[in-house]
Order: structure tokens, then sequence, then C-alpha cells
């Protein structure tokens, strides 16, 4: 499947928190959010992006949207990382990637002269109307909270 982009309809999803509780889109229908998509808890690339957004956490809450991080990893692995890192927002547990699939974000890589699959580092800011509003497909880790906060300036 290829990657849903500006003006799709975002696909509806379940997945369960870090802290076991359950999210979905038919929870947050009539709100605007953000599923940032990203490879793995507590790797250098994913721990750069992931406290990138929790150091401009203010700014991010500052334009009244929810925000999620998602990845294949367990409830388990998410509610570790998200301790060890104090990210003060939620993370997603993707097992089956089920959700990245929909999105067209479970890829097929190559790494070491190895390949595999896995998230794309892609984030969709989704609008009230379910409606997808802003793609921000293979970001940098570095570079991320600043795209995002232009996006959602914009």
């Amino acid at each position: 499947m290829t990657r849903l982009t500006e003006g799709d309809r975002a696909p509806d999803w379940e997945m369960s928190t870090d802290d076991g509780s359950v999210v979905s889109s038919a929870s947050l229908s009539g709100r605007r959010y953000i599923l940032y998509f990203y490879p793995k808890d507590d790797t250098p690339g994913c721990t750069t992006q992931a406290c990138g957004i929790r150091d401009s956490w203010s700014r991010v809450t500052g334009t009244g949207i929810d925000l999620f991080g998602v990845s294949p990893d367990s409830v388990k692995s998410h509610a570790k990382f998200r301790a060890k890192y104090a990210l003060p927002y939620p993370l997603l547990a993707d097992e089956g990637h089920r959700v990245a699939e929909a999105f067209g974000v479970w890829i097929e890589k190559k790494f070491a002269g190895r390949t595999y699959f896995g998230n794309e580092r892609t984030t969709f800011v989704v609008g009230p109307d379910g409606t997808i509003e802003h793609v921000l497909p293979q970001v940098k880790p570095a570079e991320h909270v600043d795209q995002l906060m232009g996006v959602l300036a914009a």
C-alpha cells in the first residue's frame, strides 16, 4: 500500500497506550490529532525524535492538538521508554503493524546488508473530520519538531 497523503481519509484505528488504556480514531472524532510513526523504542534516532518533542512540549500543547507516538513495540516497551525519558505524551502500541500498514508506512528497509520491514518515520496531522491535513514523510529525528511546528502554525 502507498503512504496516505493530504486530503485522504484517515483509516479507523484502535491501539493500546503505554499505560494500557485504549485510544481510537473514534474516541478522537471531532478533534485534531497527530500520529507520528517511528521505528523502535529506545534507539538513537527514535530517542532524539521523542526527546525533541518532549523538550518542545509547551509549543506543541499551545496548538491545542493531541499527539501520539506509534511504533510496533509492546505496551511494556512503550511504558519503559516513556518513563526513561519522561515523555509527556502517550505512546501507542501497533503490535502486528496493522495501523502502520493502513497509513502506508510499514515498508521494506535495508541496513547492513539485511532486508526487513519496519515503520517509516512519518507524521500525520489528522483534522477533526478525520481527513489528513498534513504529512511529514521520512522526517529526520532532530528536525521533526521544527517541521511539525511549521505545519501546525500555517
